[in-house]
């Protein structure tokens, strides 16, 4: 009987201490002319997902881009399942506009985004910035409450909008991608950052809490999600929906400092607890992505050539 329960705990140990994660894309629906149009974008992407058995992801969005495709991508998001979410209507930056701009930008969003049936009152502040001052900060945590919403903080940061904009160059310039190293480079900077991250929120917290990723609406986002959940699953994670995410306690935390420019809510928390430095992981430099982005997927073979020399 005693070997009995060993075996049976061993087994269903791992689950237990799976660590989980919601998947969640900013700026849709963005402009995409480069590798996929926006149909195919949205086409790629949901199949990603499903074939992923990916089942509920939310896709945080700006009112601006609703021509006609833009509805139809988004209604193509929403009838799969997914979350569509307020952004704000055209992507401001909360420290240079006031806070009566900010909110009537963000009004004007949650109407235009109401159309679709599967909106939530989900809210994520552009660039991660909720308010270079108390008033401002303050005064959009009452609109948020007084309308209903749910402040969409993030726990996952990256530059994932900068890998794109590499891969986007390279396709424009006529650069010969090799797209199974492109992957292998995508998965690995997520990663790096992902573990970061979660190690940070383990020194601050004691534990591993409900994560929430930042990614954005782009064409390595639907070519490369599904691996990167691969890999995540591999390493012992379990994938959760963004709604599951934000029920984790960390969602009523209340920041102390006033972030010009805000890290994330781990980043929050462990510059409260007294980190002044490595808020931002080193994965989050444009120049160091750029130089990895040359040698790993355009002349991987460099360094052993540097080497062997």
């Amino acid at each position: 009987m005693k070997l009995y329960l060993l075996l049976l705990f061993l087994c269903i140990s791992p689950l237990s201490k799976a660590k989980e994660i919601a998947i969640t894309f900013d700026d849709s629906p963005r402009q995409a002319d480069g590798y996929f149009n926006g149909p195919n974008r949205a086409k790629t992407l949901i199949e990603e997902l499903k074939n992923h058995k990916i089942q509920q992801v939310a896709f945080f969005s700006n009112s601006k881009g609703l021509n006609t495709e833009g509805i139809n991508r988004l209604q193509t998001y929403s009838n799969a399942g997914h979350i569509i979410a307020n952004h704000t209507h055209n992507h401001p930056d909360f420290n240079k506009i006031s806070l009566e701009e900010y909110t009537q930008n963000f009004l004007l969003a949650d109407s235009k985004l109401s159309q679709f049936n599967n909106f939530k009152k989900l809210f994520r502040f552009p660039y991660l910035r909720d308010g270079d001052s108390e008033k401002k900060r303050d005064g959009m945590k009452e609109v948020l409450k007084k309308h209903g919403y749910i402040n969409a903080y993030i726990t996952l940061n990256n530059y994932d909008w900068y890998i794109e904009n590499l891969f986007q160059k390279a396709i424009k310039n006529g650069v010969s991608i090799d797209f199974e190293r492109m992957r292998q480079f995508y998965v690995q900077v997520m990663m790096e950052s992902i573990e970061y991250y979660d190690e940070m929120a383990q020194t601050h917290l004691g534990r591993s809490p409900k994560h929430i990723l930042l990614l954005h609406e782009m064409d390595i986002s639907a070519l490369y999600v599904g691996d990167l959940v691969d890999e995540l699953r591999f390493r012992g994670w379990k994938i959760i929906s963004p709604e599951e995410a934000y029920n984790d306690e960390i969602s009523q935390y209340q920041p102390q400092q006033i972030f010009r420019y805000n890290p994330g809510r781990i980043g929050e928390i462990a510059r409260d607890k007294g980190q002044k430095k490595g808020l931002w992981h080193k994965t989050l430099d444009e120049k160091y992505l750029e130089m990895r982005f040359t040698e790993e997927v355009l002349n991987p073979d460099l360094d052993k050539l540097i080497n062997k020399d």
